[in-house]
């Protein structure tokens, strides 16, 4: 049974994932540019959980789960914050965070196999036409020169899809599973698990953590901005989506996000846009709008009777 959908939380849910999630992307650049990924993310994870259960206890919200809750808890702040966001900035050390965006934006094509593959969801032609065509988008997006000549760069762009698929499970993992019933709740636990997971992988791989006090400006406002929207409003708002409407709307993040990224990414760090990834990102987007897009669908469906 569905819960009632806020027509205004569900504007401002969607316009969180949709515009503060493709500004992330820049600000995990400028960080791990200066700070060991691992450690990064963790701190990101670690203290926007924190502040989360200060702010429920402030609002007297019960932070009271069940034990079955804390364990799924705990899966999905390791599904999507250690592997599917942890690793990911570990791949921008080598990678554009206008091309981590993009190649993220093949999420969609990902989440409709593994429904297909994991709950035997029926693909819609429409959909099947814009899994060819998004894959056709992510062959033009790696096959780039400046992609396949630099070893390091197609390492991070194989470990991005990697946490795609994380990521992609993980959305189907928690529209399903027993989570805390408020989002503040929920987004708080997942976030703090996360954290010392990626607290304990960081300590375990041997990276230096570096004091607050020694990081730049930019570095301290870009944390500073990462946990505050991108992890407290944004994940919050994302968990609140998959509990309201279905995954495929959920991942229609990806039409926007890749397209704020690159923009910033060219606009603040100066990287470059090329012709093919300009060309791979229309092919791969119009794939993702086939994959979702329910009109469309039934116009096809008009067209084949009448030629059958």
């Amino acid at each position: 049974m569905t819960k009632p959908k806020n027509t205004l939380l569900l504007v401002l849910a969607f316009f969180a994932i949709y515009v503060i999630w493709g500004s992330t992307y820049l600000l995990n650049k400028i960080a791990v540019q200066e700070l060991p990924p691992f450690m990064l993310a963790s701190i990101r994870f670690t203290v926007a959980g924190l502040l989360i259960f200060i702010l429920c206890k402030m609002l007297r919200i019960p932070l009271n789960i069940t034990k079955k809750q804390l364990k799924n808890c705990i899966l999905a702040g390791f599904l999507f914050l250690s592997l599917g966001n942890g690793f990911v900035v570990w791949a921008l050390q080598y990678v554009d965070s206008g091309l981590a965006a993009l190649e993220i934006a093949a999420q969609p094509l990902v989440i409709l196999l593994l429904m297909r593959i994991l709950d035997g969801k029926k693909i819609q032609p429409m959909s099947i036409l814009g899994v060819i065509i998004g894959i056709m988008g992510i062959f033009l997006l790696v096959s780039q020169n400046q992609i396949i000549s630099n070893e390091n760069t197609l390492l991070g762009m194989v470990m991005i899809f990697m946490c795609m698929l994380s990521w992609a499970y993980a959305s189907l993992f928690v529209a399903k599973a027993d989570l805390p019933s408020n989002y503040f709740v929920n987004t708080g636990f997942q976030m703090f698990a996360a954290g010392i997971i990626l607290m304990i992988g960081s300590l375990a791989i041997g990276e230096e953590w570096i004091l607050p006090t020694q990081w730049s400006s930019p570095v301290q406002y870009s944390l500073l901005l990462l946990i505050l929207f991108g992890s407290i409003v944004a994940f919050t708002s994302f968990n609140y989506l998959l509990k309201i409407v279905s995954p495929e709307k959920v991942a229609t993040s990806t039409y926007v996000n890749p397209i704020i990224a690159l923009l910033l990414g060219w606009w603040y760090l100066e990287e470059q846009i090329t012709t093919q990834s300009a060309i791979a990102a229309v092919v791969l987007l119009t794939g993702v709008y086939f994959i979702n897009t329910k009109k469309k669908l039934v116009l096809f469906s008009r067209f084949s009777s009448k030629n059958h």
